[in-house]
């Protein structure tokens, strides 16, 4: 039984790590301080004699005894990252800081959950890791494209000092249930508007490519990753590299909850990246891990959960 400690545990893909690293047997602390996580994403596993959860912002140190430290904490939707552009920057860079620290006192392996906005509107395509990316370093979007190439920088600069275990994965758009109704991504925006009969907001002209990768699929990547060789320090791309339209995708939740909302254009935000597909070649070599599911078996299981939401409202 490992002791591992998930910040932003009970975020989106927070909690699913939680409870996959439960089922796994393992001794978990979530960490997290309810800015965009929520109790009830954890409350199915609360009553768990090996699972704790604390209140804590990862910008101040934190004193455990723990075997891996997973970083998820830091809010990930331009929504929640924009409300507060300094504070984003500050949970990016401190808490990495905080969190490198701790793994270096305890000799802990250390996961960090980067993104990839570290690519911002890229013009290589699909993205490889060795891609350095296009980024805007003073747009809306920069609190947290730059807060996350920052902690990748300091990661590595980390492990070349302090001889520290990194692990450092760039994450593509991933979807499922506990995703926030308001957060203002693509799929939650969708599904919700949709389930409410409200037009769907489609920006620009709908063109616009993202791959979604099922949050199943994305947890079972963080798993082989931590528990790789120690040579693997990445960065490593998680995602599905099967890309869609926004239009695309419009269609395919509206024939999933049967809704006669119709579809209407706004301006492209600033810095919207126009493609974004994740090269995995390195993670299907060294991890043998590829996502499995399909977008319409992982919409259906989505739209179950917010149709479910939607109800209890």
């Amino acid at each position: 039984m490992k002791r591992i400690l998930v910040t932003g545990g009970a975020g989106f893909l927070g909690s699913h790590l939680c409870e996959r690293l439960l089922k796994n047997g393992n001794d978990v602390l979530c960490v997290d301080n309810f800015y965009t996580g929520r109790r009830s994403n954890v409350a199915g596993f609360m009553k768990t004699p090996y699972f704790e959860v604390m209140r804590h912002d990862v910008c101040f140190p934190l004193y455990v005894e723990v075997d891996q430290i997973y970083n998820l904490a830091c809010p990930a939707s331009p929504i929640h990252y924009q409300y507060d552009p300094v504070q984003t920057t500050k949970t990016s860079v401190h808490g990495a800081i905080n969190m490198l620290g701790l793994a270096k006192r305890v000799k802990a392996k250390i996961f960090q959950a980067s993104t990839s906005e570290v690519y911002g509107d890229p013009k290589v395509h699909p993205q490889p890791e060795s891609y350095w990316g296009n980024v805007n370093p003073v747009g809306y979007r920069s609190c947290y494209d730059e807060g996350k190439r920052c902690a990748e920088t300091l990661f590595f600069d980390y492990y070349r000092q302090h001889k520290l275990r990194i692990k450092v994965a760039r994450i593509f758009n991933t979807y499922g249930p506990r995703m926030l109704p308001d957060d203002g991504r693509v799929v939650s925006n969708f599904i919700m508007q949709a389930l409410k009969g409200e037009p769907l907001t489609v920006y620009g002209d709908g063109k616009q490519t993202r791959s979604f990768c099922y949050v199943d699929d994305m947890i079972e990547g963080f798993v082989k990753f931590m528990n790789s060789p120690d040579e693997l320090t990445g960065p490593v791309n998680l995602g599905n590299p099967g890309e869609f339209t926004m239009l695309e995708l419009a269609d395919k939740v509206l024939k999933l909850t049967r809704s006669r909302s119709k579809i209407v254009f706004k301006p492209l935000p600033n810095d919207d990246p126009v493609q974004r597909q994740p090269d995995i070649s390195l993670a299907k070599d060294k991890l043998k891990w590829k996502p499995k599911v399909k977008l319409e078996d992982g919409l259906k299981e989505t739209v179950r959960y917010f149709r479910k939401l939607v109800s209890e409202m």
